[in-house]
């Protein structure tokens, strides 16, 4: 009797099931391990044809009923034979998913490192970026969030950041990721509000981390320059003790010009801010003063309380400054100089980078 069922299109994948159960149904025994495997095989290229499991346990349940043998005294070895078919299948076909899943994710992985590194030919990688919702052709910023801790992308938090992306913006050719234990959000770069809604819920994910932006940048080769602003500004940010929970590259860009000619730099920070040597106490004191105080906008009261100083101390501290390198900080003709020497401080370390 040849099997027929409700789920057409099935043939294929119950090549060999009726002649088991005609078998079983006339020996008793039990499935072979040939038998077995076939089964498992079968169930592969069910999944690897993209065929639905319910409809093919459907085809098999309905194939047996056809096929049912009339002896009564058979029913436990045909329905065990059944029990083997469907599960040596259901593991054949659950073999090959997990299988797809892994290539996918090493396809994706390999896309995610050619991308941030600038490999692979580009146009190959715009090819391969389009599987994954982004058009290379457009402009493109990366978002870089940094927490306590490395995050991958099975990671809790970046389940619950990805989750919070697509609640509010659905599909808008965005691209979450991590690398180097970083949570990594690529946006088209007139979509500000995205990454700055991720920058949000990473910075609350994460416990307070921080999260750094990059410019857009068109082009493969502008995600990878986005990627490299942004972890230039998280550097930054270690280097200079900023406090600010979210970095835009675009407004840091100052610190690498300044830092581009690393000598010049030097003697300006040693030729302006050297005298502090002579203070009592060394420069620390008097350097915390101008950073406070350039920070606070050249506020004097809220300078003051940053530093948990009294006005007339700060004061104090500010005309010894002017005394010691002959720069007056409220002076704006001699703010420029000192500001840009703190700068510079900051970025070399100074006092305690000096040499």
């Amino acid at each position: 009797m040849t099997a027929t069922t409700d789920e057409p299109g099935h043939d294929h994948h119950l090549q060999g099931y009726a002649q088991i159960l005609q078998e079983v149904a006339a020996s008793g025994r039990r499935l072979t391990r040939e038998e077995r495997e076939s089964r498992r095989v079968l169930g592969e290229q069910a999944a690897e044809a993209g065929q639905p499991l319910r409809s093919l346990v459907r085809a098999h349940l309905a194939a047996t009923r056809a096929e049912w043998p009339g002896e009564v005294a058979a029913a436990d070895a045909v329905l065990a034979a059944v029990e083997g078919c469907v599960d040596a299948f259901i593991e054949g076909y659950e073999r090959a998913q997990r299988l797809a899943v892994r290539q996918a994710e090493a396809a994706r992985r390999e896309f995610i490192d050619d991308l941030l590194y600038g490999r692979s030919d580009l146009g190959r990688l715009a090819e391969r970026a389009e599987r994954f919702g982004l058009l290379l052709s457009h402009g493109h910023a990366v978002a870089v969030a940094q927490g306590p801790e490395p995050y991958d992308d099975t990671h809790p938090v970046t389940r619950q950041v990805e989750s919070a992306l697509i609640a509010r913006f659905g599909d808008r050719s965005t691209l979450l990721t991590t690398k180097e234990g970083r949570l990594i959000c690529i946006a088209p770069g007139d979509q500000n509000d995205v990454l700055t809604h991720f920058a949000k819920q990473a910075h609350a994910a994460t416990g307070g981390g921080r999260v750094a932006l990059g410019r857009p940048h068109n082009g493969a080769g502008g995600v990878v320059h986005s990627y490299e602003e942004a972890l230039g500004a998280l550097d930054l940010a270690e280097r200079i003790n900023l406090d600010d929970p979210l970095l835009r590259a675009a407004d840091l860009l100052v610190y690498p010009v300044l830092a581009r000619d690393r000598q010049a730099m030097a003697d300006l920070v040693e030729s302006t801010l050297g005298p502090l040597h002579s203070a009592r106490g060394g420069p620390g004191p008097l350097l915390d003063t101008l950073v406070a105080y350039f920070d606070s906008g050249c506020v004097s009261a809220r300078a003051a309380r940053q530093l948990a100083l009294s006005v007339r101390a700060l004061t104090y501290r500010l005309d010894r400054i002017h005394m010691l390198t002959g720069c007056n900080p409220a002076d704006p003709q001699h703010r420029y100089t000192l500001q840009t020497a703190v700068i510079g401080a900051r970025l070399l370390g100074w006092p305690e980078g000096e040499g």
